[in-house]
């Protein structure tokens, strides 16, 4: 059985994340990648679908947990009558293996410790054949095959492997687990605990130094960088929305997703959040992932690709599982990819924009030909519906944030040529940027509700609409602005937070209703506040953000305030990515809007 979210930390190696439970127990871990089937998958079943819990035998008194400072390294110490021990949890920066790294420190006393490794390859279906080679522990199965190194002696019992064994005051007792493709001989040991948690201890710190944040909330906004830093896979730049699959927006509820890959929208987002925090190497990886994405053909530009520029997502449900606490299906892939989001274009065009303001990159070049390609699609499709921001999955309609990311997009094409003299169709694109300007203004304004809402003559208030003053399409001062926030605030509060949209009924959104609150939308209220000079009442938001993320700094994509959960995939980029936004804006680094650079 799996734990409450807020109750899992993170750690990775920008290639793949475990999720590690209050309980020591790993419960979620892809090898080798974000996206490879997991080796762990209790998290989203039963004990029998895989962890690997390290823990004192008999009763624990208290749990302690952190990590260590400007790190994803986490230390966990329980306390029990016997003593305090403490485990050190880190994937170690890949030098070609995959490894997680497990040491168990006694710090006090002498304390009886039990181990449980079950692996179950492709997520949890397939039992492993293990044996013993050189005093290591080998399972393989399929394609995968794992080591097991430590100095502790093993025993198979009921398709598992345990252990039992006791930590004096100053021992120090690892664990190394190393993934490697099946058809290859065994690594080479692996055992060089003390350089791996330094060279690991160095990787984060000397990244972390790197960060150009504010006095205010900096641990707080350092926290979520790291936790960006480790959702984006270092051999290409691409970067995931979530480590995790399948985690429900409510619980025993349908709406269970596969987040494991690059969405544009996204990703630029995050592209935004390193670009305004000091970190230029994210954003260029980011470009040059993106151009090898699109492959020079804007014509088939998708929403979402893997993290190596893979275009089909196939999505696909995994019967032996039952879900997270009951949510099912549990899913894989993604049906979303191909549908038409209008918003994307205009996303990427403005973290382009941003990145050459800030001198990250040449706004000309072949990036300069990827931007025409998105603009001369998004000239013939702007006037479709389409599936929106919200991926919703069922009737396409013309949705007002889409027609208003349409106009970003062309806005800053025509800035990027007026600011750096690019040749262009200039003019065309300043008469489309008009079109689309005074269309939103007339068809997605509503005089009766006395706001912008979701679509063309809906009446749904959309959170997502916050973003026209961040993005420059009116002013923040703007009356139809002003009472758009105001009804946002009225109609989608959900206890301190809010909710994405006013819920439709199951034929307008294509599922059953039932979400918890979007922590991101609580971000683009604050960033509202921030523009408007409302600063107090932005840092209550920010606040109240950081009250309720976990004891180590994380947040899932929502959250139900009625029974203080956390729900949706964990960590999440956007959650955490808002949080940097807001935090950057008060502190004078990065304005929520860029638009009048």
């Amino acid at each position: 059985m799996s734990l409450p979210l807020e109750d899992y930390a993170m750690i990775g190696d920008t290639h793949t994340v475990a999720l590690v439970g209050k309980n020591g127990s790993i419960d979620w871990l892809c090898l080798p990648r974000f996206d490879s089937p997991s080796v762990f998958t209790r998290l989203l079943g039963e004990e029998d679908h895989g962890y690997w819990q390290i823990a004192p035998t008999g009763g624990v008194k208290r749990v302690q947990r952190r990590y260590r400072k400007d790190t994803l390294i986490l230390e966990t110490d329980f306390e029990t009558e016997d003593g305090l021990v403490r485990i050190i949890d880190l994937m170690p920066v890949r030098d070609g293996r995959a490894d997680v790294l497990r040491l168990v420190e006694g710090v006090r006393g002498r304390v009886p410790m039990h181990m449980d490794l079950v692996l179950r390859f492709d997520y949890g279906s397939i039992i492993p054949w293990v044996q013993r080679t050189d005093g290591r522990l080998s399972a393989m199965g399929g394609p995968d095959a794992v080591l097991l190194e430590t100095p502790i002696e093993t025993h198979g019992r009921d398709f598992t492997t345990v252990c039992d064994f006791v930590v004096d005051e100053g021992d120090r007792v690892p664990f190394r687990l190393t993934w490697y493709p099946s058809h290859e001989d065994h690594p080479r040991s692996g055992l060089d605990c003390d350089r791996s948690l330094a060279e690991t201890e160095q990787f984060w710190t000397e990244w972390s130094a790197r960060s150009d944040l504010g006095d205010e909330w900096r641990d707080e906004a350092q926290r979520s960088l790291i936790t960006l830093k480790a959702l984006t896979y270092a051999p290409t730049g691409g970067s995931v929305a979530a480590p995790t699959t399948s985690l429900p927006e409510k619980l025993g509820g349908v709406r269970n997703w596969d987040y494991r890959y690059c969405w544009l929208r996204d990703a630029t987002f995050v592209l935004s959040a390193f670009v305004n925090s000091g970190h230029r190497s994210e954003a260029e990886a980011w470009r040059d992932w993106l151009v090898r994405a699109i492959g020079g053909d804007p014509d088939h530009l998708q929403i979402m690709y893997g993290i190596s520029g893979e275009r089909r997502l196939y999505e696909h449900e995994l019967d032996w599982l039952p879900g997270y606490e009951g949510s099912s299906p549990v899913r894989v892939g993604n049906d979303a990819a191909p549908q038409l989001q209008l918003d994307a274009a205009g996303m990427v065009m403005d973290a382009l924009y941003l990145a050459h303001v800030k001198e990250i990159g040449s706004p000309d070049g072949e990036i300069w030909a990827v931007k025409n390609g998105m603009l001369d699609l998004l000239e013939k499709r702007w006037v479709e519906p389409d599936a929106g921001l919200w991926e919703v999955r069922a009737e396409r309609r013309h949705y007002t944030h889409s027609k208003m990311l349409s106009w970003v997009a062309f806005d800053r094409a025509v800035k990027t040529v007026e600011k750096y003299g690019i040749e262009g169709p200039v003019d065309k694109w300043r008469r489309l940027r008009q079109e689309i300007h005074d269309e939103v203004c007339d068809k997605g304004w509503n005089d009766d509700v006395g706001a912008f809402t979701m679509y063309y003559g809906s009446d749904a208030l959309d959170a997502s609409l916050l973003t026209m003053p961040l993005l420059g399409f009116l002013p923040i001062d703007d009356p139809r602005v002003q009472s758009t926030i105001r009804g946002v605030e009225d109609k989608l509060a959900y206890g301190d937070f809010l909710l994405r949209y006013q819920t439709p009924d199951e034929e307008a959104d294509g599922l059953p209703p039932g979400e918890g609150a979007f922590l991101l939308c609580t971000s683009w209220l604050a960033d509202c506040y921030v523009m408007a000079g409302r600063h107090d009442r932005a840092r209550e938001l920010v606040q109240k953000l950081l009250d309720i993320s976990n004891d180590v700094g994380l947040l899932a994509e929502q959250y139900e305030p009625d029974e203080n959960r956390m729900l949706g995939n964990f960590p999440q980029a956007f959650s955490h990515l808002g949080l940097v936004s807001t935090i950057n804006a008060l502190n004078g680094f990065g304005p929520p809007s860029e638009a009048e650079e």
